[in-house]
């Protein structure tokens, strides 16, 4: 069971469901922001991670605002046997941004899919093309995204310092 959070740990929450600084040290400012030391709020971070109060913290991608006008989302047919390896090869694509094994059914064999981002459709297939040289497929198919929706995160204590 997870304990209370206290003050401090929500005003953490806060600041890192927000945008967080585009910088070589973006926890010193934060830090700052909430007039604490950057040791102190890496080890009040850590401890909620082991606690359970936090489970990750991550960015969101505007795929279409960086640049990536094409994606692609790649669903795979693998050998169950060979699904770890072929996610660990994808994963290692820097065009690549999100990698995760999902359950088959009778008319949906594809068991890894795969986010393949690029200027252009070509981009992507040549990125999946290569795959299937270094993975043994037995089959895939290539999804292309129509329009970016709106991203968002859960929002915590949303009315906790009115915000």
């Amino acid at each position: 069971m997870v304990d209370e959070i206290d003050e401090l740990e929500k005003e953490i929450i806060i600041k890192l469901q927000g945008s967080i600084p585009l910088t070589g040290e973006p926890y010193r400012i934060i830090a700052r922001e909430l007039g604490i030391t950057e040791d102190k709020l890496l080890s009040v971070i850590k401890e909620m991670k082991q606690e359970g109060k936090l489970r990750r913290i991550s960015g969101i991608l505007y795929h279409r605002e960086a640049g990536f006008k094409h994606n692609g989302m790649v669903v795979w047919e693998i050998e169950p046997s060979k699904r770890d390896r072929a996610g660990r090869i994808m994963a290692g694509y820097e065009d690549i941004s999100h990698v995760f094994a999902r359950p088959t059914y009778e008319d949906w064999p594809f068991n890894l899919f795969s986010l393949i981002h690029g200027q252009s459709e070509k981009e992507v297939e040549e990125t999946a093309a290569e795959i299937t040289e270094q993975v043994d497929v037995l089959s895939y198919k290539i999804l292309y995204s129509q329009e970016e929706l709106k991203k968002s995160s859960m929002r915590y204590f949303c009315d906790f310092k009115n915000t």
